[in-house]
């Protein structure tokens, strides 16, 4: 059989099944071995395969958020001890572990992959956490936290002329009625915007702090036609990082998106669904300046399979049409910490095997203010 219409890789591999937990504000009652094995369940069921028969198995998740040193060998618990396993771990949100497992069945090692991420944000204090990401000589001493920057790179877009503040609450507004139609996003419907966190942003700007976890199935060729009646295939992905600290480029652009998304082909045919890790409203603007979505629509769709939401950027390559942005409701709608990401390649991809999307494009982003972004490319096989 032939592989996917665009594939420029050596071997032909899709996402062929993806789960998630209910994202909650609080998980007290549960670790996060027992949060992770329901959702590796649940993703292994749907493909019929058992831990034994997957090649490779990568996680993503942090010892920040656990408040102990390698704290991912626990949830191991959740995929089994044996038979033993070909296993690896990146110490950030699951996308980049999807790279590691696509990397791995590209060069033979492996057919099958599962990958896993989860973060339980709710011990502690998340936006003290985060200052741990950021240059420890220079910014980190001072403790900004994350919201305190996403504030910075907000004013600056309106500084530019790129947005206001209620252009951004009508990206939250838009964001959360389309949750309305997902049963694991912790935040749906109507939510205000609430007073200023850190001005211009208010708390309806800003993503919920929660617990979750997500897993995907990826595998190879002709036995991921096996595993899934419509695979989507990843016919694109890489990852790019801009410079550690804010004050050292243009918060109102992001280079590393564009970058990304012209190596993983992006441009070259229209996309009809975009998932983006954008925890900020403001953060969505830039985004859609990137992967060139055009201009922020106020409209809502609640019906994540009727795609009337915003034209795709006129001469950016992605084509005529509608594109639906965050049909999921994004992470304005449920920020799971280093599950997030890979969640945004998971509802991607999910589209597709339901017949509502042909081709997606699927971001994510980790450190402040977008400064690493990857980019993958999802097709489904021709109708």
């Amino acid at each position: 059989m032939t592989g996917p219409r665009t594939s420029r890789y050596a071997r032909d591999v899709a996402v062929v099944a993806f789960a998630q937990s209910d994202h909650l504000r609080r998980t007290d009652e549960l670790s996060e071995v027992e949060m992770v094995m329901p959702v590796l369940h649940e993703v292994l069921a749907a493909t019929g395969l058992k831990a034994g028969e997957i090649g490779f198995t990568c996680s993503g998740s942090s010892d920040y958020l656990a408040g102990r040193a390698f704290s991912f060998t626990m949830t191991l618990d959740g995929v089994g001890a044996w038979p033993p396993i070909s296993e690896s771990h990146v110490e950030m949100d699951g996308a980049w572990a999807l790279y590691e497992a696509w990397v791995k069945i590209q060069t033979g090692e492996a057919d099958t992959a599962l990958v896993y991420s989860y973060g339980k944000s709710s011990p502690g204090s998340l936006r003290d956490v985060l200052t741990r990401q950021l240059d420890p000589y220079y910014l980190a001493p001072l403790w900004p936290d994350a919201v305190a920057l996403a504030a910075l790179q907000a004013q600056a877009l309106i500084d530019a002329g790129e947005t206001d503040e209620s252009a951004l609450a009508a990206i939250a507004a838009r964001s959360r009625a389309d949750a309305g139609a997902n049963p694991h996003a912790q935040l749906r419907g109507a939510v205000p915007q609430g007073d200023y966190e850190v001005r211009p942003l208010r708390t309806g700007d800003c993503p919920p702090v929660g617990d979750g976890a997500a897993a995907v199935v990826l595998a190879a060729g002709d036995l991921a036609r096996q595993l899934c009646e419509r695979p989507a295939w990843i016919t694109g992905i890489d990852h790019r990082i801009e410079a550690h600290g804010p004050g050292l480029r243009d918060l109102t652009d992001s280079p590393s998106t564009r970058t990304a998304a012209q190596h993983a082909g992006v441009f070259d045919a229209p996309v009809d669904t975009a998932e983006l890790h954008a925890p900020f409203s403001s953060q969505e603007v830039v985004l859609r300046k990137a992967l060139g979505l055009g201009d922020t629509d106020t409209d809502t769709d609640t019906d994540t399979d009727t795609d009337t939401e915003t034209g795709a950027g006129a001469g950016t390559g992605t084509g005529p049409g509608t594109v639906a942005v965050n049909p999921s409701g994004g992470a304005l709608a449920a920020n799971p910490m280093m599950a997030a990401g890979l969640i945004r390649i998971g509802e991607a991809a999910a589209r597709i095997h339901r017949g509502a999307s042909d081709r997606a494009v699927a971001h994510a982003t980790s450190g402040p203010c977008l400064q690493q972004n990857l980019v993958a490319v999802l097709e489904g096989d021709p109708r």
